[in-house]
């Protein structure tokens, strides 16, 4: 009789100890931090090249334009894929956030390596998320003239949308929660030190 009621007592103490397991789980099933490593992102790099030079077999009038100031570095390594001269694209006095965000003293200057007037603009940043960025970039590219077509092409697409943008070319997708920070390293000394990050944003 006493070994049932023990045996009755542990069912109940397992019962009420498992919610609360799968509740932890639940909460915390995410590693506080992920990285992705060099092998995936020149993957994805040569898989955004592949995808631009399908589209575009003839690259005459087409201009490669690194948003500052993370799309740089990814937009020259494409360029040297694609045999492209690789541009920039500064959105500093575009951006929509200049109450909380002033502008720099120090600022990348756009550098285009070509007539915008009726070409095929392709923008290149490393973090697709909102797409303010993006939108400030194609308002900085147009103070230049009036292009063709303009594509966009993005090392990492996290979702969480603001703007009705959408990646022409996309090395991979991350679908992340708004307290989660996506950054991008790409070591313009050694590509081996490459990586993304998946961490929690900080306040």
């Amino acid at each position: 009789m006493r070994s049932e009621r023990n045996r009755e007592s542990q069912a109940g103490e397992s019962e009420k100890i498992l919610p609360t397991r799968c509740a932890a789980l639940h909460n915390h099933g995410v590693p506080a931090l992920q990285i992705i490593g060099s092998a995936e992102v020149q993957a994805a790099i040569d898989r955004l090249a592949a995808a631009i030079a399908a589209r575009h077999p003839d690259p005459r009038g087409v201009l490669l334009l690194g948003i500052a100031n993370g799309g740089i570095e990814l937009a020259r390594r494409l360029g040297e894929r694609l045999r492209l001269p690789a541009g920039i694209v500064d959105i500093a006095f575009h951006r929509d956030d200049f109450g909380s965000h002033p502008i720099p003293k120090e600022t990348t200057c756009s550098r285009i390596p070509g007539e915008v007037q009726g070409a095929t603009v392709i923008l290149v940043d490393d973090v697709l998320f909102t797409g303010r960025t993006v939108k400030a970039a194609i308002n900085e590219v147009f103070d230049h003239g009036r292009p063709e077509a303009v594509e966009l092409a993005v090392l990492v697409d996290r979702g969480g949308r603001r703007l009705p943008i959408a990646a022409d070319h996309r090395g991979l997708e991350l679908p992340a929660a708004e307290n989660r920070r996506v950054s991008v390293r790409l070591d313009p000394a050694d590509p081996r030190r490459d990586e993304i990050r998946l961490a929690p944003a900080s306040r």
